[in-house]
């Protein structure tokens, strides 16, 4: 903490100096003379449309669509915010739990592109490519209270230039916080439902305390049982944000985020063991002693086969390791994957940031962000592919007498990113030039260790506690990441404002580390590599046929860099494979053109949007055995794919209480390229489909709101999606449906802002797998890599001034 507020303090005190050198994203068409934070620009919902259930991006020369924290607040309390997104078109959301949290099996893509080939952002400070174990950055879910997000913008297919990502290939989602209020102000909401879900909020307002120094604190907690099997999943959080008006100079804010999440995982299936055990099928946390058994019957089976082959088949003679058990597993289990004992996540993060907003002249502005991120995190298998040995050490210290045939696999995370980025905006007449970049350091280490499990009738250690003492370390890397991003844009406005042309570029490099400290036998990579490229240009025109209908198009170019990592990117490969690789590996690039139509007419609106991408130099990574093994995965570039399709969306306010929104998009994605291994099997073949890539989503919600009542009723459509390759496995096509009602108390009195609403999730108990992808794709055949999404939930929340 005490480094966090030194650097924070310097930051605010640097950005009165700091020149116009690094990049932020203010709208296209906004002004140059507007004096707030990113957030508090961006955070209002639009002056023309301020109850639409989305604001579809009028104004912009690109395909930007948003939700308001109005939207968000209609899901169950403690939802993820992109879980809101999820309705607009070209969104792929999928996850396994009610609330869109838990984090293994949260995905989300766009337009073919999956979630670590998108960028994100919080009030402009980068979250990284929030994948699963993100190292650089960390997920929205951890990020900030969901009540606490006021805007979350979504661009399918080109984000702003100043976007503070580097592996944005697709598009980009922006999450905004809410400003604090004017007024001295208490909040808060609790929330019960099934599986002991307990969700509570609370936030405290200062309001104006002098100067226009006014600031918030608020706290959440969530804990619920999971939906199959044993085990919870909980989440500490606490924000803080404080605003300090500067009067014609601009204005000053910072922020500190801080969030302790622990959660047990659910077991990835397979369709071998969905067939054989069903999707309820799960890890067996609650029965210690069984899966005690399996790792013994497994470890059994593997010796015999190892004793087999070395006397010519023959079994004679043969000792099995664990006396007693035999080599046969238990009634209903047929290998040592369909079940292990347990698995978890732990992550603590504090995430903070200084932003000053200056009006240097009128026609002259700078906003400036510094910003800190301090991460520490495990993710656990308990497994019997890594049994104990007698003499390691427990958790407390004590020795393991016995040996045991589980043991406790980490992969341990920790991040240590800080950075800045600046835009500064000179507006003359109807030219507006912006000049922007952004840096960033991060210091990443991962390893991945081995802990000692117990021969008893309970375990001796907690995944939802972090480990100590291990008795092996697999390895132990340091991984460094140095980010250099500039941009320079010009927007002119023609005609009255009727023609808005925006042109410019960005350009990066991102320098690649490895290193790998002493005692450890690792066979992965270490090195060093690096993606520069200091011209992606992006282009844009809006025309404005009426007041209430414009058309636009726009162009760009990306560059995704290499990740720094032992378990993702080139890093993650043998030293072999790195060596082999490194001389002719190429960053993934992206070249996108869209063009569509708005209307705006009275109670509707309505978009839309035609594209065509260009994928290159596509990064594949193939995987190798269950998730469990950890084995390094093959990677290589693998030619292109092509994605064109449409996306329409439209929202109706039939009366002011009822509006209606629907959306469909179409996606063609193909791979253009035939790829063999060093054997020469077919591993992708070309015009085959991209995994993970339904071609039709349809979305549709109804909200009622009359008098103090609302009602919401929405349902999401999703074609099939192949998880191989060659696309011989799929998963169907299926229907969610959510549904909301609630009632608020208006008037004077004790009741006056209190809310009470009633929630259910997969309303019509869909049965269905979520997830594809978990441990990756393979070519083809059936791999366990898949989540089944959780059944009907019911929660009632009880809420007081939101």
């Amino acid at each position: 903490m005490q480094t966090i507020s030194s650097l924070l303090a310097g930051v605010a005190l640097a950005a009165f100096a700091t020149p116009a050198a690094f990049a932020q994203n203010p709208p296209e068409s906004a002004p140059a003379t507007p004096v707030a934070t990113p957030a508090e620009v961006q955070a209002d919902p639009a002056p023309e449309a301020p109850a639409d259930i989305v604001v579809l991006g009028f104004g912009q020369s690109r395909q930007v669509q948003s939700v308001s924290a109005v939207d968000l607040a209609r899901l169950t309390p403690g939802s993820s915010p992109l879980k809101a997104t999820q309705k607009l078109p070209g969104v792929n959301f999928q996850a396994s739990d009610p609330f869109g949290a838990y984090e293994w099996a949260v995905r989300i893509s766009l337009r073919g592109f999956n979630q670590n080939q998108l960028g994100f952002t919080l009030d402009g400070v980068p979250l990284g490519d929030m994948s699963y174990g993100n190292v650089n950055g960390l997920h929205i879910s951890r990020a900030i209270i969901s009540e606490n997000v006021a805007r979350t913008e979504v661009a399918q297919g080109a984000g702003a230039l100043g976007t503070a990502s580097t592996s944005n290939l697709g598009g980009t989602i922006q999450f905004f916080s809410d400003k604090p209020r004017d007024t001295a102000n208490v909040t808060g909401g609790g929330t019960y439902g099934s599986d002991n879900t307990y969700r509570g909020f609370a936030r405290i307002d200062s309001g104006d305390l002098g100067g226009g120094l006014k600031g918030y604190l608020s706290y959440g907690y969530l804990t619920t049982d999971k939906w199959k099997g044993d085990g919870v999943q909980r989440q500490h959080q606490a924000n803080g944000k404080i605003v300090k008006d500067l009067g014609a100079f601009g204005s000053l804010s910072a922020f500190l985020n801080f969030s302790d999440r622990r959660e047990q995982d659910y077991q990835d299936l397979s369709y071998d063991i969905i067939r054989r055990r069903g999707l309820r099928n799960d890890n067996i946390a609650g029965n210690y002693p069984l899966a005690l058994q399996i790792g013994k019957t497994y470890q059994n089976q593997a010796a015999l086969a190892s004793y087999t082959k070395a006397n010519n088949g023959s079994s004679v003679g043969f000792v099995a390791p664990w006396a007693g058990v035999g080599t046969t597993f238990p009634s209903g289990f047929g290998t040592v994957d369909d079940a292990y004992f347990d698995a978890g996540g732990v992550r603590r993060d504090y995430l903070g940031g200084v932003t000053l907003n200056a009006n240097l002249t009128p026609e002259l502005t700078m906003v400036t962000t510094g910003y800190y991120h301090d991460n520490k995190g495990q993710g656990s298998w308990i497994t019997p592919y890594s049994p104990t040995a007698a003499g390691t050490l427990n958790q407390d210290g004590s020795v393991i007498t016995a040996p045991s045939a589980l043991g406790f696999r980490t992969t341990e995370y920790s991040i240590k990113r800080g950075g800045a980025l600046s835009n500064i905006a000179y507006e003359t007449g109807a030219n507006t030039v912006e000049v922007g970049g952004w840096l960033e350091t991060n210091t990443f280490t991962q390893a991945r260790r081995f802990y000692g499990m117990t021969d008893s009738a309970t375990p001796n250690r907690d995944v939802l506690e972090f480990q100590k003492n291990p008795y092996a370390t697999q390895w132990d890397g340091k991984y460094g990441t140095d980010t250099m991003q500039y941009h320079v844009e010009d927007t002119l406005k023609l005609a009255g404002d009727r023609l808005i042309v925006n042109a410019g570029w960005k350009g990066a490099y991102v320098v690649n580390n490895a290193t790998m400290l002493p005692d450890t036998t690792s066979p992965l990579a270490v090195g060093r590599i690096s993606a520069k490229d200091w011209f992606q240009p992006q282009a844009g025109i809006l025309f404005k046929l009426t007041p209430a209908a414009e058309i636009f198009a726009d162009y760009t170019e990306n560059m995704r860099a290499f990740v720094s990592s032992a378990t993702t990117g080139p890093f993650a490969a043998t030293q072999a494979g790195f060596n082999d690789v490194r001389g002719r590996l190429k960053p993934e690039r992206s070249k996108t053109a869209e063009g569509g139509v708005r209307l705006h007419s009275g109670p509707f609106q309505a978009s839309a949007v035609g594209y065509y991408v260009d994928f290159s130099n596509r990064l594949l990574a193939f995987a190798n055995g269950v998730g469990i093994l950890g084995n390094a995965p093959t990677l290589n570039n693998a030619g292109s794919v092509r994605t064109y399709g449409a996306e329409v969306s439209a929202n109706y306010r039939i009366f002011r209480p009822l509006s209606l929104f629907a959306s469909y998009s179409y996606t063609n994605a193909e791979y253009q390229d035939t790829v063999t291994d060093a054997s020469g099997s077919v591993q992708v073949r070309k015009g085959d489909t991209v995994v993970d890539t339904p071609k039709h989503m349809i979305k549709g919600e109804i909200v009622l709101e009359q008098s103090g009542f609302t009602g919401r009723i929405g349902a999401d459509y999703m074609s099939k999606r192949y998880f191989t390759y060659l696309n011989d496995q799929s998963v169907p096509g299926r229907v969610l449906v959510d549904a909301s009602i609630g009632y608020r108390f208006e008037g004077d009195g004790p009741l006056h802002g209190v809310a009470i609403e009633g929630s259910v999730t997969n309303l019509t108990d869909k049965k269905y797998i979520a997830t594809i992808g978990s441990n990756g794709f393979t070519a083809s055949g059936d791999n366990q890599t898949l989540l089944a999404g959780a059944p009907r939930q019911f929660f009632v929340s009880l809420k007081k001034g939101f």
